[in-house]
């Protein structure tokens, strides 16, 4: 897809391009460039912008499209004929101020004068959900330094653009999977097969019980990288091909996780071996030429470059400032083919890409991969070693960088220049974030908190359906060390009972507990069975406790806690139906806009202006039983 600039605007000074409908918010100053519709990144790939099967669009621009809802997860794959087309948040039934957020802090992320805030020059992100791609932007430059590290002057920088061609790093290793799967359908390799079958050199050093899977899962017992580096092996390609082979085990096959480039640059041996194609051709010819991914490939061509972000100042070995070429040493060492690293691609080529693996495997009637194929990339093979999720080449469940689309079946990649790429089945959504946080030089803080923002600005967009359509409050990331929800006193008789829907998807540092106090607020305590945490359900939690037994001379007061540690790692919390009863009366019902209630940290959700797919329209009307007159007393400090 070619560039088309729908609006710039300047947050601090900070240009951004979009090619999303977005609507600026405050202090963002929005220029309106050539109001052409982009073309659909189908559309770009040939033939016309398609439908999603059995769902209903709204005839006219601008009304409001329907959504599954977050809390409704999928259980198996897209319709096969589903090809991507641009919508608005709004149309696509999205709530759009996370990704109007996203734009502004991605902008900051690209200012130097941000100090430790400044994460990298230049970034292109796309987010899609339901075949839709809901925004596509960039921020920052595409080449910001020269060869001797240094800013270069305003007029002589290239800014980053929708289309920019950036360096994947080890987004490779997904496109090598890939290819290996393939050969796995064709009847070439086997899974469980040893290595060492196809490749007997592969045997030196006692590596004749790796398998196939223990290479594409990181479980061979290979060591991280090649030592020496392979730039460092004389005698050429074929002497290097030989040094991965050769290389000694660190711990037997199966016996631990370890992430190993060597790895994946062992399977570039093993499906060349059995094809004996070069890994670039198989790449080619059984991924991007099908697809139409006419931007992907290794060693991207001359007509290319004015198009491609730079990457680092190279000087051991001495490469000079890197436009075009692959900034891993040991991919330049391979020829700039390798399986570890050397892909170069764009937002819309990534976006078929993961489209085509929410599908099942095709997309625009071209099948790269049957849908057991996909299932095989997307097993856990690794649950044995906790944390480290893994499927073949992918990896799953990764909060660090998956943020708010985490979950058991959220498979993807990151990449050292600063890429990464999330797919969430269960909502049918993608986030790519493409950076080069390593131009000029390597030294740069950590990517994580922008590639977790992206995926959760794009999980907190897809609206949940509160059960019930009552009143719900929404904690997403504490402003202090915790956000509270708390009544006013409440008297009753006998046994108290507390009841609420809760749907919560926290990081490891996060947590959400309700909590009751007799003394005023002075101290609390948390109710028991009511903590929740992690990312594991995608539903609403019905809880029902006791609390404790009275009296309460000064009444009894609850709130809903929620815990936050940085760095946030999930969508955040809401709660909805909050009910006191006594066993016959209802003493605190929080739908009654009368109810006495005081959020730090927490906002009262608004109906959204767009209707969920499903969800009946309640009006908003008060709670039955609740008083018709007086004020809402619910405060948000």
């Amino acid at each position: 897809m070619r560039d088309t600039v729908v609006g710039t605007y300047e947050v601090e000074g900070v240009r951004v391009r979009h090619s999303a409908y977005v609507t600026a918010a405050a202090r963002v100053l929005v220029t309106l460039a050539g109001l052409s519709l982009l073309a659909p990144p189908a559309a770009a790939h040939g033939g016309e912008a398609g439908r999603r099967p059995g769902t209903v669009r709204e005839a006219a621009d601008g009304l409001p499209g329907f959504a599954r809802g977050f809390d409704r997860p999928y259980r198996g794959f897209a319709p096969a004929n589903t090809v991507l087309h641009h919508a608005t948040p709004e149309q696509a039934g999205l709530d759009p101020r996370p990704v109007e957020a996203l734009t502004r802090r991605l902008a900051e992320w690209t200012d130097p004068g941000r100090g430790a805030g400044y994460l990298f020059p230049g970034a292109t992100a796309l987010l899609a959900h339901d075949g839709e791609v809901v925004a596509r932007f960039a921020v920052g430059d595409a080449v910001r330094y020269g060869a001797r590290r240094r800013q270069l002057p305003p007029r002589s920088r290239v800014p980053a653009r929708t289309d920019t061609v950036y360096d994947l790093a080890s987004l490779s290793k997904l496109f090598t999977s890939v290819v290996a799967v393939q050969q796995i359908e064709a009847g070439r390799l086997r899974l469980d097969a040893p290595v060492a079958r196809y490749l007997p050199a592969f045997a030196a050093h006692g590596k004749g019980r790796i398998t196939v899977e223990q290479l594409l899962t990181h479980t061979s017992g290979l060591p991280p990288d090649p030592r020496p580096p392979l730039w460092q092996v004389r005698g050429g390609l074929r002497a290097r091909e030989q040094a991965i082979a050769r290389v000694a085990p660190q711990s037997p096959p199966g016996a631990a996780y370890r992430y190993s480039d060597l790895n994946l640059l062992s399977a570039q041996l093993l499906v060349e071996k059995v094809t004996g194609r070069r890994l670039d051709a198989l790449v080619r010819e059984g991924i991007t030429g099908p697809l139409g991914m006419k931007d992907t490939g290794y060693r991207p061509p001359a007509s290319l470059r004015s198009r491609i972000a730079a990457t680092g100042v190279q000087h051991s070995p001495p490469r000079g400032l890197l436009r075009g070429a692959v900034h891993d040493t040991n991919a330049w060492a391979m020829g700039g083919v390798a399986g570890h690293a050397g892909v170069f691609s764009t937002v819309d080529d990534l976006a078929v890409f993961a489209q085509t693996l929410l599908n099942g495997g095709t997309y625009r009637g071209h099948t790269v991969l049957s849908r057991h194929g996909v299932r095989l990339l997307a097993h856990n093979y690794t649950s044995r070693f906790a944390g480290d999720d893994h499927g073949l080449g992918f990896e799953l469940n990764q909060s660090w960088y998956m943020g708010g689309l985490t979950g058991p079946r959220t498979l993807g990649h990151t990449g050292f220049t600063g890429t990464s790429l999330v797919v969430d089945p269960a909502s049918r959504s993608f986030a790519i974030l493409l950076t080069n946080r390593v131009h000029p030089d390597d030294e740069t803080p950590s990517t994580n908190p922008a590639r977790r923002a992206v995926a959760t600005a794009l999980a907190r967009s897809v609206p949940v359906r509160p059960p019930g359509g009552g009143r719900t409050w929404s904690s997403e990331e504490p402003a202090g060390p915790l956000a509270t929800l708390t009544t006013g006193p409440l008297r009753g008789h006998g046994r108290l009972y507390v009841g609420y829907r809760a749907f919560v998807d926290t990081g490891s540092r996060e947590g959400f507990v309700a909590e009751w106090s007799a003394d005023g607020g002075r101290t609390w305590q948390p109710v028991p069975g009511t903590a929740l945490s992690g990312h594991y359900r995608r539903g609403w939690q019905r809880v029902r406790a006791p609390l404790p037994a009275g009296p309460y001379p000064a009444g009894l007061r609850l709130r809903w806690l929620h815990t936050g540690g940085r760095p946030f790692e999930g969508r955040g919390v809401e709660v909805t139906g909050l009910r006191v009863t006594d066993g016959t009366r209802v003493l605190f019902d929080g739908d009654c806009a009368t109810a006495p209630l005081t959020a730090r940290g927490w906002r009262l959700l608004l109906p959204p202006p767009w209707r969920l797919a499903g969800t009946p329209d309640t009006g908003g009307g008060a709670a039955f039983g609740c008083p018709r007159s007086g004020t809402d007393r619910s405060r948000e400090g």
